[in-house]
């Protein structure tokens, strides 16, 4: 058990039809259950998220990158409700939330704590919060890069490639996997260091564990684009370096299903599992008869 919020704060996607429409039902049931509740529309900043205990957010995977990258700095927790697609950091479906939602006032459920990344441009001396990934890609469509790739200062590739992906935990499952790096537990403080098209180089992806800095360098003649979480564009020149640590900070989830559930979902989402598949499970260890093959 949590402590049962008190303050619950309401945010949708508003390009989807019946996400203003369940966001009203809901504050309207949250108070009706004598909470305070009230639906943050203004999603430039976090003043709409301003003291609440619980945002519930409406829509699929990016809603929820988005308000959490706000919600930073704040001990609020995040409940992702599903309104699309499979997400893999929405806990609810939209049909099932308002049935649902006395449970989630009770202080039912666990909360999760995911990594986040610090992403600097050493020349701008600007730092971007990441909860998926920062992504050194290429400027322009028909030209790789050069990119350098050190480790506590210690040289580990010079790509000619389409760009490096440096990836928390919850990036696993995003864009690096998509170029074949490793999906890591939600809950993992580990970061993903992958090579996105590596021209005449092994693509190998590194996985280091949270006291290790990455720094990306832009080698001369090059121009790149710093991608933060999908949602930040940085234009660098040749020279730029960009390094990524992990942060002090936390994105809290509220979790109503065991661990285990991560499993399941990342099995159906990559098509993983054939439910009614021939195989069979092989029998416990030592079952065998000597002579009997598997």
């Amino acid at each position: 058990m949590i402590v049962p919020p008190q303050r619950i704060a309401i945010t949708y996607n508003p390009g989807l039809m019946t996400g203003r429409e369940l966001a009203l039902q809901l504050r309207d049931d949250v108070i009706g259950l004598g909470r305070e509740a009230w639906i943050a529309e203004d999603d430039e900043d976090a003043a709409g998220f301003s003291g609440a205990d619980l945002v519930i957010c409406l829509g699929g995977d990016g809603t929820v990158l988005h308000s959490a990258r706000l919600l930073i700095g704040t001990y609020a927790v995040i409940l992702g409700v599903n309104m699309g697609r499979l997400g893999f950091l929405t806990e609810l479906d939209g049909h099932e939330v308002r049935e649902r939602l006395p449970e989630v006032l009770s202080g039912a459920g666990r909360i999760e704590e995911r990594t986040l990344l610090n992403c600097t441009v050493e020349a701008q001396g600007e730092t971007y919060p990441a909860l998926n990934d920062a992504v050194i890609g290429r400027a322009t469509l028909s030209r790789a890069i050069q990119l350098a790739v050190d480790v506590e200062g210690i040289r580990i590739a010079d790509y000619r490639c389409d760009g490096v992906i440096v990836a928390s935990a919850t990036g696993s499952t995003a864009y690096a996997l998509s170029v074949g790096g490793p999906i890591l537990a939600p809950e993992s403080s580990d970061i993903i260091v992958v090579p996105v098209a590596p021209h005449l180089a092994a693509q190998h992806a590194v996985v280091l564990p949270r006291t290790e800095t990455v720094r990306v360098t832009l080698e001369p003649g090059q121009e790149a684009v710093l991608s933060v979480d999908g949602q930040h564009d940085i234009t660098l020149v040749e020279g730029d370096a960009v390094t990524v640590s992990v942060s002090d900070e936390r994105a809290r989830f509220l979790r109503l299903k065991p661990r285990s559930e991560f499993y399941v979902r990342m099995a159906a989402q990559l098509g993983w599992h054939r439910p009614g598949g021939n195989a069979k499970p092989l029998p416990p260890v030592g079952a065998l008869k000597s002579g009997e093959s598997k």
